[in-house]
């Protein structure tokens, strides 16, 4: 029973950090299709970027109906598959985009820093350029302004350089 907790937790771990990568470099990258609806102004209850749920909560269906057909452990990596959908849908979905139906800001504390963390995600509108991919975890606010900063500071620099010289003869 205990091992079994274990590997829930485990689990929800192991998923913000693979959420991490597969923001980052899936949903910021090729995923991008889907994903930019997120980062626009929703028309509706849902957006395309649901999609990644369904998915993800596919593949955890599967793993619990797998491990309950005897290929334990794998019903507990689709527990804890599933608690992690949980956890992002309070945290990401509820908390920080309000798609519940009450609003609520956090104040202080881990929430606030999420909170603050997601939403300076959500200041860059393209798949480039942005900071802060965990939906658990959140840096502080103060070093994802200094890297959103560097990164406007770069961008600037580079499309007001001046045009390299070219020789006409």
């Amino acid at each position: 029973m205990l091992s079994n907790a274990l590997i829930v937790v485990i689990t929800v771990v192991l998923m913000e950090l693979f959420s991490i990568v597969a923001h980052k470099y899936v949903m910021h990258g090729f995923g991008w299709g889907w994903h930019k609806s997120h980062h626009a102004p929703r028309t509706g209850w849902f957006e395309k970027n649901d999609l990644y749920a369904v998915v993800f909560a596919g593949i955890a269906i599967a793993l619990i109906y797998a491990g309950t057909r005897g290929h334990h452990p794998l019903e507990w990596i689709g527990a804890g598959m599933t608690a992690y959908g949980l956890l992002y849908f309070v945290a990401h979905d509820g908390l920080v985009h309000g798609r519940w139906p009450f609003r609520y800001v956090p104040r202080s504390g881990y929430l606030k820093r999420l909170y603050q963390a997601h939403r300076l995600h959500h200041a860059v509108d393209s798949k480039e350029g942005a900071v802060s991919f965990g939906f658990l975890y959140a840096p502080p606010a103060a070093k994802l302004k200094r890297q959103l900063q560097g990164r406007r500071d770069a961008a600037t620099s580079r499309t007001a350089a001046p045009a390299p010289f070219e020789d006409a003869t």
